[in-house]
């Protein structure tokens, strides 16, 4: 008898699979322990210093304090104050007026610096060393160094003048020559700094565009114009932004030259809060004032952002 053996399906379990320990999340969180250990430092300092300060002066703008009696809440009368005091319209406009004198200047001068200092010579690198030094100096410092040079009897300017028979006028006590030798103190010390990252976006841009450019026939100008200066927006946006930041707050150098004189001709906005708080012991309206020229700031950069946005080329495929 012949039987037919069918095959039956076993079931067999699966061992049990040991239990590990998933030690991924551990070694996870010591690595962003080890990097907020690294970054305490500098976050220390982040809050300390800046984020504390900046919201003490916020909650300051609505309060009358002359740290003498206890801080009073104000409302908005600091504000109003300042809007309607007519020094603060003034400093503000003598602020536009520097950045206007300021920040042209200075970012043609350091583009056309870079551009020459592009090219590989046997002096190229001492010649860069040499631009960028003045940029290493104390802005107080310099200061006193440019107020010595522009003195009216005894200041290397008016002597060189004199030599060709004309006579210099007395620079920081005109209130017509005043703002712009500032504004020349400052283009001094920063042009050569702003020149090295103009020299960092020239180092980025491929040869091979410029090559093509003049196989298609495009002289040094047009080729400057249509080549270089688009693919410099990058770098642009990062100077003329960071150079109108810094010069909206200018306060050393015009301290030092001229303090905010001959009468109110260079009083900036950073003058007028500091004779507010420390020599008024109006730390409210300064606070506003602070605020104020904060807004001012952030509004300006926001245009400027969304003016290169448009333009900027970022990458080249």
């Amino acid at each position: 008898m012949t039987g037919v053996v069918q095959d039956v399906p076993v079931k067999v379990r699966p061992a049990p699979a040991k239990k590990t320990r998933n030690r991924a999340p551990a070694a996870e969180r010591k690595r962003y322990l080890a990097a907020y250990g690294l970054l305490a430092p500098s976050l220390f300092g982040v809050v300390v210093f800046l984020l504390i300060p900046v919201i003490f002066v916020f909650v300051l703008s609505f309060m009358k304090w002359n740290m003498l009696n206890a801080p009073a809440f104000a409302g908005f009368s600091n504000y109003i104050d300042a809007f309607k005091y007519e020094g603060a319209w003034h400093a503000l406009v003598v602020t536009f007026w520097y950045v206007l004198l300021n920040i042209p200047a200075q970012t043609v001068l350091a583009l056309g610096m870079a551009m020459l200092m592009n090219r590989r010579g046997r002096f190229t690198s001492v010649i860069r060393v040499l631009c960028v030094l003045p940029y290493l100096a104390m802005p107080v410092a310099m200061g006193v160094v440019w107020q010595w040079i522009f003195a009216p009897s005894t200041g290397v300017v008016n002597t060189l003048l004199h030599l060709i028979g004309i006579t210099g006028p007395n620079w920081l006590n005109s209130p017509e020559w005043a703002m712009p030798v500032v504004a020349f103190a400052n283009i001094w010390q920063y042009v050569g700094y702003n020149m090295l990252f103009f020299l960092a976006g020239l180092g980025a841009i491929p040869q091979h565009v410029y090559e093509a450019a003049s196989i298609d026939g495009a002289r040094p100008w047009k080729r400057f114009w249509y080549v270089t200066l688009p693919l410099l927006r990058p770098t642009m946006l990062f100077v003329v932004v960071t150079g109108v930041i810094g010069s909206f707050q200018v306060f050393d150098t015009v301290y030092v030259m001229t303090n905010g004189g001959p009468g109110t001709s260079t009083t900036v906005m950073n003058i007028l809060i500091y004779q507010n708080g420390f020599q008024g012991f109006r730390f409210g309206t300064a606070s506003a004032l602070s605020v104020i020229l904060f807004l001012i700031i952030l509004v300006v950069t926001l245009v400027q952002f969304n003016y290169f946005q448009k333009k900027t080329v970022y990458e080249m495929v």
